[in-house]
């Protein structure tokens, strides 16, 4: 029998290191809002709040110790379920430490397995356990794999559904979390995680330990509890704002951060106040998988974005814009993931354009439509929806078909009245979940109105539901890009490659240029660009990463001891995925290639990273 649990909204949840009690997050119970992607049943019993005690064993690659849960509960519920995904469990106890019963599921592959508490009449229960060394969130890296070389280094990854290898919660975007850490360390080590950092410099915790505490008093995704632990040294950007890196990292990636403080100011211009106190960054050794990670307080980065021009720190422009769009106001499930990562690709460009002027912003937005013409062009329909239903795939285009909907919507009903509404949107669901429907719901009673005449000039549902770009669609188009499309068109027409202008190029000039030339381009010619603007040894990953995929795509014979240099050093998805693509695509002429660079690699890469270029090189049928 199904106990439902009553309405949650306003209850609040004392915690020992809270300065003020937090209300509890309110649990969505529309139907698009059950999340498939966990066991959890919150509305029969849910977690409000974890407390680690966790100690860092690098020789053993786990994590070691406890998770103290509070529960909020039905009435005559006896049970809670959480996420599991090969914690080893070793006992489970209430409030006064006596033992309850506890049972592990069947597991399914990336969901893990449901971990089903008694609880009885307890509402606060401690799981004593340790991680995996193989944990999926966990990456655990040895001297060699990091910046300086000389220690190891430990960092988290959360999203989407990876946190439950390492904390045993319920682990779904939709049930909104306080919580806080204590994290023991080797004393030659940094802790540092994703709350308000109570001890900075650590506390003394036993020979050759030293202990690290945090908290987070918002409720937030399970999914943004975040860790990392190495040789990291810190330099203040602004009264707000910092960074952490390897100490021979810092001077480096520290002067292209140096707008931090500008970017903060111009968020809170448009969509309101920062509400989570600091705004710091770290910038990871480069097995990160991914550009960059939102997680509140710490920005995790990848050291790619750092190639001297300042022009990939969009990237840091796109995490600080989740903390309105992602961190503050979630996506209930991961379908609706486009809530996330749409609105924050817009708001990102807004920032881009207050800082570096309506030119830059312009690049970046017509860049973004390239990128979803790729998209739509590369996926199946039903990938093309920003909505993803239940046993759909799911796409890649959240994030500029998403933002190019919202700038539809500016551009039909104007940027004052926009502002104002997104504005306001984002504090009616401060600390909450969102679903498509309800955004959609919230949209029409307080932009639309009731006026049909818009209703129908938007298409809002055909943009949420349906596969495609609507007819209706915005396309910001870059004067300084139109320049390249021309060096592009030079090239077609047989021009000479070393007349081109291309030593002022930024990032984003070199991927507009390498993107849009033909796909089918003789060796000769290939060989002339290679020659001419030395891309198969280009330092930045941007660039090197766009020139393998088309030279790749090619069979150009020089490419694949590129790929065999640059493949194994960079760990972050969006710049590898598309080059292991290439090769695998060309069969006995690629594959090969690609298997023998990832057996070589695949230790050094995340668990995440690992998993996507396994499924890429899996044999056909």
């Amino acid at each position: 029998m199904r106990i439902l649990l009553p309405a949650l909204v306003g209850l609040a949840l004392l915690s020992p290191l809270h300065a003020r009690p937090a209300a509890v997050s309110p649990i969505l119970t529309t139907p698009d809002a059950v999340d498939s992607e966990t066991y959890a049943q919150p509305r029969v019993a849910r977690v409000t709040h974890v407390a680690l005690d966790l100690d860092a064993d690098f020789e053993a690659r786990v994590m070691r110790g406890s998770a103290r849960l509070d529960i909020l509960a039905a009435p005559g519920a006896r049970e809670i379920v959480l996420d599991d995904k090969g914690l080893a469990i070793e006992r489970i106890t209430d409030d006064k430490g006596r033992a309850l019963r506890w049972t592990v599921g069947t597991s399914e592959e990336n969901k893990g397995a449901p971990l089903t508490v008694q609880i009885g009449a307890a509402r606060q229960i401690t799981i004593h356990y340790s991680s995996r060394p193989d944990a999926s969130a966990l990456g655990w890296l040895p001297p060699a794999l990091t910046a300086g070389k000389r220690k190891p280094f430990l960092f988290s990854q959360g999203q989407a559904i990876e946190n439950r290898s390492w904390i045993p919660t319920q682990d779904s975007p939709g049930i909104r979390q306080t919580w806080e850490a204590s994290i023991t360390v080797p004393d030659d080590l940094v802790a540092v995680m994703s709350g308000e950092r109570l001890t900075p410099q650590g506390e003394p915790a036993g020979a050759g330990r030293k202990r690290y505490r945090f908290r987070m008093a918002h409720p937030v995704p399970p999914y943004l509890i975040a860790l990392a632990v190495g040789d990291l040294a810190f330099q203040p950007l602004g009264p707000r704002s910092g960074v952490y890196a390897e100490p021979v990292t810092l001077a480096k990636v520290a002067p292209e951060l140096d707008d931090t403080e500008r970017m903060i100011d111009a968020a809170e211009s448009l969509y309101g106040a920062y509400r989570w106190g600091r705004y710091d960054m770290l910038v990871l050794p480069p097995s990160f998988p991914y550009g960059g990670m939102e997680n509140p307080t710490l920005t995790f980065l990848t050291p790619t974005i750092f190639t001297g021009d300042k022009a990939n720190v969009d990237v840091v422009a796109h995490e600080l814009a989740h903390s309105w769009s992602g961190n503050l106001v979630t996506n209930a499930t991961w379908p609706d993931g486009w809530l996330n990562e749409g609105f924050t690709t817009y708001f990102e460009n807004r920032i881009d354009e207050i800082v570096y002027g309506k030119e830059r912003a312009a690049v970046l937005a017509d860049i973004s439509w390239d990128d979803l013409q790729r998209d739509l062009r590369g996926s199946k329909p039903n990938a093309t929806k920003l909505y993803v239903g239940p046993g759909e795939e799911a796409g890649e285009l959240a994030y500029n078909k998403g933002a190019i909907f919202l700038r539809t919507i500016e551009k039909t009903v104007g940027r004052e009245r926009w502002d104002a509404y997104l504005r306001a949107y984002f504090d009616r669901h401060a600390f909450q979940p969102q679903t498509t429907a309800g955004w959609l719901a919230d949209l029409r009673a307080n932009l639309i109105k009731g006026d049909a005449a818009l209703e129908a000039k938007l298409q809002l549902d055909r943009w949420a539901y349906e596969a495609g770009l609507p007819d209706n669609a915005v396309h910001v188009r870059s004067a300084t890009l139109a320049q390249v499309d021309a060096a592009i068109e030079q090239v077609k027409a047989g021009g000479p490659v070393a007349s081109l202008p291309f030593a002022s190029w930024g990032t984003q000039e070199w991927q507009r240029f390498l993107n849009g030339l033909p796909r089918t381009l003789p060796s000769v010619r290939l060989a002339e660009l290679d020659g001419a603007m030395k891309l198969g040894t280009s330092p930045n990953a941007y660039v090197r990463s766009a020139w393998l995929t088309l030279a790749i795509g090619n069979r150009y014979e020089p490419a694949l001891a590129s790929a065999g240099e640059f493949l194994p050093r960079v760990g972050r998805l969006l710049l590898i995925r598309p080059v292991y693509r290439a090769l695998a695509a060309q069969g006995d002429w690629g594959m090969p290639v690609a298997r023998r660079i990832f057996a070589q690699a695949q230790g050094d890469y995340h668990p995440i990273t690992a998993a996507v270029v396994e499924r890429i090189l899996e044999p056909a049928g």
